[in-house]
């Protein structure tokens, strides 16, 4: 009976400990910029086809917990519209909130639809912030989110976060790189037209593991990042918003589904990808890596062309159909 008891003790910690491992395993989330399977999108990266063009700031505290501190005063919000590292950047403060609308609404696309950019100095130097989207300018649905992060003790203002830990919130990346965001990670609701997205609300996330000003993330897990940070620049600091996928002009038809591109999703060893290109108007094709740096530039013929495991950079990549009237961005995984 006793060895009955043991055997079946040492099971269930076999058992658990194979729970443990692959939960830790899977909770894992993509690294710092040019680290491999990282999905940081480059400033400079041609997938980025247009930029926000108005914003409106609702100015947070420089400290929440002591309102007399006043609140932040870096930046406004001339700032936070056009291309990346251009205007400077606007701080939001503890909670503050930043509307940013578009001249030509996001559409859900194949793959990440926009991403936002914060002035992060360090990879793990990270001051994280919601992310919701609107389609009439006043009900808004938030990305869901999650941080893994130690709550057993605050990280202070100058402390250190682990992007591995950190998923749809943006800041997650360092200066010059964005965290991308895909529409479809949100679920469908009555309110929302996922293919007409007109405004994006950023909200800074207070990082306090005090209660009373503590922000959750989707599964009610506190969320820890650097604070208290009693500046003028306090809180997440909103560089731009870049738009990877937008509604065509007038009579454009911008394509946004895979027909032109064949092939298993991820590709392995000895696989290959096929460009149709017959009897469309693409001439063009740019193929970037998983920072959405250029890695090769061709011209198409109107002869389908044939990629090679070889040919594509390793983790996530990007391939970028152009044409005179539509364009289409793919994305996969090279395992």
């Amino acid at each position: 009976m006793k060895e009955t008891i043991q055997s079946i003790m040492r099971q269930g910690f076999t058992i658990l400990s194979l729970f443990l491992m692959l939960t830790n395993g899977f909770s894992q989330y993509s690294p710092a910029a040019g680290k491999a399977g990282s999905t940081a999108i480059s400033k400079d990266s041609s997938i980025l086809v247009n930029w926000a063009k108005r914003c409106t700031i609702q100015r947070g505290w420089q400290n929440i917990a002591k309102k007399d501190s006043g609140f932040t005063t870096i930046g406004d919000s001339l700032s936070a519209i056009g291309a990346a590292g251009e205007n400077g950047v606007v701080s939001l403060g503890d909670s503050g909130i930043a509307i940013c609308e578009f001249n030509r609404p996001i559409v859900n696309g194949p793959g990440f639809d926009f991403a936002i950019f914060e002035n992060s100095f360090d990879d793990r130097y990270l001051e994280l912030a919601f992310v919701e989207i609107s389609s009439d300018g006043w009900r808004y649905f938030r990305f869901p989110c999650h941080s893994l992060s130690d709550t057993s003790k605050q990280i202070g203002a100058f402390g250190y976060t682990e992007p591995e830990n950190i998923n749809n919130l943006a800041g997650k990346y360092r200066s010059g790189y964005g965290t991308p965001f895909d529409i479809g990670d949100i679920p469908e609701y009555k309110d929302l037209n996922k293919n007409a997205i007109t405004h994006i609300k950023i909200t800074d996330v207070v990082g306090s593991l005090n209660p009373r000003f503590a922000s959750y993330d989707t599964a009610n897990r506190k969320i820890n990042d650097p604070w208290p940070t009693p500046f003028p620049s306090s809180g997440f600091d909103l560089d731009a918003i870049g738009v990877i996928h937008e509604q065509p002009l007038a009579g454009i038809n911008k394509i946004i589904s895979n027909q032109f591109i064949k092939g298993p999703n991820p590709i392995r060893q000895n696989e290959t990808l096929h460009i149709q290109t017959e009897n469309s108007e693409f001439s063009q094709l740019d193929i970037l890596n998983c920072q959405g740096a250029l890695v090769q530039h061709v011209y198409l013929e109107n002869t389908g062309l044939t990629l090679l495991y070889d040919t594509l950079p390793a983790g996530l990549f990007f391939i970028h159909l152009q044409g005179n009237i539509s364009s289409i961005v793919y994305r996969g995984l090279k395992l």
